[in-house]
């Protein structure tokens, strides 16, 4: 259904804004288009200013590929689940967030790629993933055996504070940080040792 809309009386932003307010999810960027008889490059133009907007607000806007929707700040996550009722404190093992994060920088990736990176078998990581929605299946590979490809999911976004997979930080500086806290851990595992022989 085609919304009739008049330029004067509204501007394509605020329309963008209402439409992503009422949605129930994350909604393509194509189906605001049609519904705003836009053109996807005046919806993209009016989701920059939407994103410019929102900076330093309650809401923040939120894009996985061609999909885009509104979400509360991420640092009002701990007002947001007290009002909720909402128990935040549903931790990922490590071997969850090693593959969570091998998904993120590769994606699409496929199972067999992400245990060529971990060493191990990762069925029950990719299970656990997918039942807490931080990854979706893709699709599948174009070879031999058609593997799933997986990739993360506007779950994984907010969970992470991101508004869109961009906002994740560069490859080196995420590797420098999984190596100082794996030397900061060894470290105190070699004082606990330490102070266990004394």
């Amino acid at each position: 259904m085609v919304v009739p809309t008049n330029p004067s009386s509204l501007e394509l932003n605020v329309l963008v804004e209402s439409l992503l307010f009422v949605a129930e999810g994350p909604v393509p960027v194509s189906a605001l288009a049609k519904t705003l008889d836009a053109s996807e490059a005046q919806i993209e133009e009016a989701l920059a200013q939407l994103k410019a907007q929102s900076a330093g607000r309650g809401i923040r806007l939120q894009r996985l590929r061609d999909k885009v929707q509104l979400v509360s700040a991420p640092d009002a996550a701990p007002a947001v689940e007290k009002f909720l009722g909402v128990d935040g404190t549903g931790h990922l093992s490590a071997a969850a967030l090693e593959t969570l994060a091998i998904i993120a920088y590769r994606q699409p990736v496929t199972r067999p790629a992400i245990e060529a990176v971990r060493g191990v078998n990762c069925d029950g990581v990719i299970q656990t993933l997918l039942s807490r929605g931080l990854v979706q299946e893709m699709g599948r590979q174009e070879t031999a055996g058609r593997p799933i490809l997986y990739a993360t999911t506007f779950e994984f976004l907010q969970n992470f504070g991101l508004r869109d997979t961009t906002d994740l930080p560069p490859l080196e500086q995420a590797a420098e940080n999984v190596l100082a806290t794996a030397i900061a851990e060894a470290n105190a595992i070699a004082d606990q040792v330490a102070e266990k022989l004394k």
